[in-house]
Parts: C-alpha cells; sequence; structure tokens
C-alpha cells in the first residue's frame, strides 16, 4: 500500500490481517487500549503498540481524532458545494482558496462536470449562505451548486 505522509514523502508498507483488525478495532473504538485491542485480536499489547507505531510512522494511520456533535458544537448547517472553475485550475490552487475559508471541512478534485466538491459547516442558513458567498467569491470559480443536508441517514469513519 502506498501512501502520502504529512511531510511528503511517499511512504509503501504493506499491511496484513492483523494490521486491518487493529485498524478496525481504532474505528470502532479510538481510546481502546493496546490491551484491549490486543485481546480482542489475539496479541499482546506490546505487539499491537508496535503495529500502530509502525502504521503511524509510515502514513497508514494518519492521526487520531475526536467527533463533536455538529448540533452541540455550533455547526449543524450542512452542504456540499460543487465548484465550476474558470479554466484549468491546478488542485494545489483549490487547496490553497478553500483552506482559508474555516467553513469548509472537507474538499475534494471530482470527475463529472464539476471540478471540485466541498463540504461546508456553518451555525444556520444564514452563516451557510455567507460561507457560500465567499467560496463563489474566489477568483476561479465560476460557479456552484449546492445541496443542504437534511438529516444524516449512515455515518461512517
Amino acid at each position: 500500500m502506498t501512501r502520502q505522509a504529512s511531510e511528503g514523502v511517499v511512504h509503501t508498507m504493506a499491511i496484513d490481517d492483523l494490521d486491518r483488525s487493529i485498524l478496525e478495532a481504532l474505528r470502532e473504538d479510538g481510546r481502546a487500549s493496546y490491551a484491549d485491542m490486543g485481546t480482542r485480536i489475539g496479541l499482546s499489547a506490546s505487539a499491537v503498540k508496535r503495529r500502530v507505531d509502525r502504521m503511524r510512522d509510515t502514513g497508514v494511520i494518519r492521526g487520531f481524532s475526536v467527533l463533536i456533535d455538529p448540533e452541540i458544537d455550533g455547526r449543524g448547517t450542512e452542504a456540499y458545494v460543487e465548484l465550476f472553475c474558470r479554466g484549468n485550475v491546478a488542485p494545489v490552487e483549490l487547496t490553497k482558496i478553500m483552506s482559508a475559508l474555516p467553513d469548509v471541512v472537507e474538499a475534494w478534485t471530482v470527475t463529472g462536470a464539476a471540478d471540485a466538491v466541498v463540504r461546508i459547516r456553518a451555525r444556520d442558513t444564514a452563516s451557510l449562505e455567507v460561507a457560500l458567498e465567499k467560496v463563489r467569491l474566489a477568483p476561479q470559480v465560476d460557479s456552484t451548486r449546492s445541496a443542504i443536508v437534511l438529516s444524516r441517514l449512515i455515518e461512517r469513519r
């Protein structure tokens, strides 16, 4: 498996079924102890730690985070916005533009008619409208098409 680490260095690492089991355990409970994960998959706590450290060092595991309920966090209004750009815009340029907008929480280049899709989280529809206007004002953006999320049906991490 080839991964792009945060430092820009490309690492190649093959993961096995035990690594996959550790990753699944971390997906289910990122706070599980190495001992609990080891008991679950048949390894010692130290063996699990070594494997987690190796997967972190090689970029397979890119980080750990906390998932916060967006309603409680005050960012319960969510939209997916397709960006249609003028001419050819390099992904690095779109990254620079979208990174400057705090309400943009994720962004991807995509195939199809749109050049990119961004995910926006805002306090309410008025705040969402302000965030959308900032996206639309980017000089490379010709037009947008938005879809506001009404309800979350499935969320997997």
